[in-house]
């Protein structure tokens, strides 16, 4: 039995429906497999993206994991995760910060990186050094930007659990001010009680 032209067409229609949904369905898992605190990682961006590069990627993906379009069940968990990225990095204050984090990554990496090459101790890559080429090209490749990302993932999670325990010494002196309120308060009470009760004992005195 032959395939008629129109059956081909349905056919490679289907095909490309299937692919097109295992595609959305690996991006929504991609999205939730990301490290929490890092947007540039949710929205799949390096880490130089400008706010127009966020703004078109995130148009880009959200198409892909919209709970509408995507059959996912975690669709719509991704979709927000997405969301919450491109907030974070259109915020002028959660983006330097984030920068900022990256920044001293790199530095911790070219410190170390400097450490290597004293070690070492061949002329042609000191001088390489020197003029920064040989670091410019190292700093492109796929090693260092693996580094970069890991380095990053330890910075803003050392930043992140400081950030919490700040909170939890703030959150333990707010209740600790409050019970000292509360007991200051049950004291002058049963002050005042007890001078009423004095005052009305004062005639069988």
């Amino acid at each position: 039995m032959t395939t008629t032209t129109s059956e081909e067409a349905l056919l490679l229609k289907n095909f490309f429906a299937e692919v097109s949904e295992v595609e959305r369905d690996n991006e929504v898992l991609r999205i939730l497999a990301c490290f929490k605190l890092n947007a540039f990682e949710h929205l799949n961006l390096p880490f130089d993206s400008s706010p127009d590069d966020v703004k078109k990627q995130y148009r880009k993906l959200s198409l892909m994991v919209h709970p509408d379009k995507c059959k996912h069940p975690q669709a719509k968990e991704a979709f927000t995760a997405l969301a919450k990225a491109q907030q974070l990095l259109l915020d002028h204050q959660e983006r330097e910060y984030i920068l900022s984090q990256i920044n001293a990554a790199k530095e911790e990496l070219r410190a170390m990186r400097k450490k290597q090459l004293k070690k070492d101790n061949a002329s042609k890559i000191k001088s390489l050094v020197d003029e920064g080429k040989y670091e410019q090209e190292y700093e492109r490749s796929e090693e260092f930007q693996k580094q970069l990302k890991l380095k990053v993932r330890e910075l803003l999670t050392e930043q992140e659990w400081r950030r919490r325990k700040m909170q939890m010494r703030i959150s333990e002196e707010e209740g600790r001010l409050k019970k000292d309120e509360e007991e200051t308060k049950e004291m002058w009470k049963r002050k005042r009680e007890h001078e009423e009760q004095w005052e009305g004992t004062r005639e069988q005195r």
